[in-house]
């Protein structure tokens, strides 16, 4: 179970957020919406251990769950705002850099994001949804527990919010937690739901 206890943080010396806290478990997803600039994205990095906490805990199954930053790295797989391709490298390459995933685990994760044509292409050569898509794609190779998206659907077409929605019910149905921040609806039935 994930924990956040009156979380608190600073980013170019103004307080983005304060005094947010919910409790997630196993299966459970919380969907975070406010307008831009509210601090959805600061919240996102925060539980991913890259903005600093002013005020306030979180907890992994009662225990501090920043204590450890590698274990916690270990327990989430984070899809930011940006993207983080490499626009040299092949679609698949950039889904193997940093993985131990077998080449047909890489290749079952471009079929999850309908870019398995695409593989042998520079990344560069992708649209924006594309791109996005291969960003996602990175969902399907992680083992990781807890999901960290900020903006997930940005770029995506409508076939593409299905599938990535596909994703979200079979990793909630694996037990896995998904956090994210979006403008859109999207389908988390269940979700808990926090405004900014």
């Amino acid at each position: 179970m994930l924990e956040a206890d009156r979380l608190a943080a600073i980013r170019g010396e103004r307080l983005v957020f304060r005094d947010i806290s919910f409790k997630l478990d196993t299966g459970g997803a919380l969907l975070v919406a406010g307008p831009n600039g509210a601090g959805k994205s600061s919240l996102i990095r925060a539980l991913a251990g890259l903005v600093p906490l002013v005020a306030g805990q979180l907890l992994w199954d009662g225990e501090d769950a920043l204590d450890d930053p590698s274990l916690h790295a270990e327990r989430l797989c984070f899809v930011g705002h940006a993207d983080a391709i490499k626009p040299s490298l092949t679609v698949e390459q950039n889904l193997a850099v940093g993985s131990a995933a077998s080449p047909s685990r890489i290749e079952a994760a471009l079929e999850s994001v309908d870019l398995v044509r695409f593989a042998p292409l520079p990344a560069r050569l992708l649209s924006a949804g594309q791109k996005r898509r291969l960003a996602l794609a990175r969902l399907a190779l992680s083992d990781a527990p807890l999901w960290l998206l900020d903006e997930p659907t940005t770029g995506l077409d409508s076939a593409s919010v299905r599938r990535l929605e596909g994703q979200f019910a079979k990793h909630r149905a694996g037990g896995g937690m998904i956090i994210a921040a979006t403008h859109l609806p999207l389908d988390l039935p269940g979700a808990d739901k926090l405004a900014f």
